[in-house]
Order: structure tokens, then C-alpha cells, then sequence
């Protein structure tokens, strides 16, 4: 494992990420906002929560780019398409999977039987995250195979 370039790649593979999605939502494309996701489990100070959000979000991104590093280096190869192969799956599997339990798993979160409530004000994802709008898993979707084209393009094996 290289580890410097996994970092470094990562890292900018994430900002890319993290960029791209705060751009959807910033442009009508979806409302949802992961660093907000994941802040309001820590706290609910909205502004807090989107800071706090942003650090977890890039810690997150840190750790897919092991997985997808463990992969180019089980493979022999990285490489753009390689790298964009995963992020189909890693999307595929956050918005299947992730965003239809997220609602068990956040303490702010209603779930999918009941609306929001004081204490629960955070609409739930739903399947594909869907309930943010219907371009909302386009948006996941096209952020992810970025990310995973840049780690797999960048990334250097050792």
C-alpha cells in the first residue's frame, strides 16, 4: 500500500466529492446535504452540525479510499475506470442500502413509517435517497464515480 498517495488522493478525491454534492444541492439538484446528515447525529446545532458533518464526511472518504487502494493494489492496476467501476458500487450501495437504513441508525432522524418530530426533525432518505428529490441519486451516483476515477488515476501502487 502506497500511503501517501492513498492520503493525498483521498483527500482531493473527497473535496471533489464533498464539492460536487454541496453543488447539487446548492444548484436545486437535490436537497440533501450529507455533511448536515452526518453532523445532526453529534448535534443539534444546525451550524455545528454542518461543520462537524464536513470532518466526519472527509474522515469517511479517508476510509473508502483504503478499500479502494486495498483493491488496486489486489488487482495489480488502478486507473480511472477501475476506480469509477467502484464508485458505481460504493453509489449503488449507499443509496440501496445506507440511505434505507440510515433512519435506524440517526438519533435525529424520523423513520420511514412516522413524520418528523421534535424530537426526530430529519426527513428520512428513503430508497435512493429519493425522498430529497428525483435527482438526487443522479447526484450521489456522478459524485462517486468522480471520486473513484480520481483515486484510481492518481493513485500509485507500490
Amino acid at each position: 500500500m502506497n500511503w501517501g498517495s492513498w492520503a493525498l488522493w483521498s483527500f482531493v478525491a473527497t473535496t471533489v466529492l464533498t464539492t460536487l454534492m454541496a453543488g447539487s444541492q446548492e444548484l436545486g439538484l437535490t436537497r440533501m446535504s450529507l455533511p448536515y446528515m452526518l453532523g445532526t447525529v453529534i448535534t443539534t446545532d444546525r451550524d455545528r452540525a454542518r461543520l462537524l458533518g464536513i470532518g466526519i464526511h472527509f474522515v469517511n472518504g479517508w476510509l473508502f479510499g483504503l478499500l479502494y487502494a486495498a483493491a488496486f493494489q489486489a488487482w495489480g492496476a488502478a486507473g480511472w475506470l477501475r476506480g469509477a467501476a467502484i464508485g458505481a458500487v460504493h453509489a449503488a450501495f449507499v443509496l440501496v442500502v445506507v440511505m434505507v437504513a440510515l433512519p435506524g441508525m440517526h438519533p435525529r432522524m424520523a423513520g420511514m413509517g412516522a413524520g418528523p418530530t421534535a424530537v426526530r426533525p430529519l426527513e428520512p432518505p428513503g430508497f435512493m435517497a429519493l425522498h430529497y428529490g428525483p435527482r438526487t441519486p443522479l447526484s450521489v451516483f456522478v459524485a462517486h464515480l468522480i471520486y473513484g476515477a480520481i483515486l484510481g488515476a492518481f493513485y500509485v501502487r507500490r
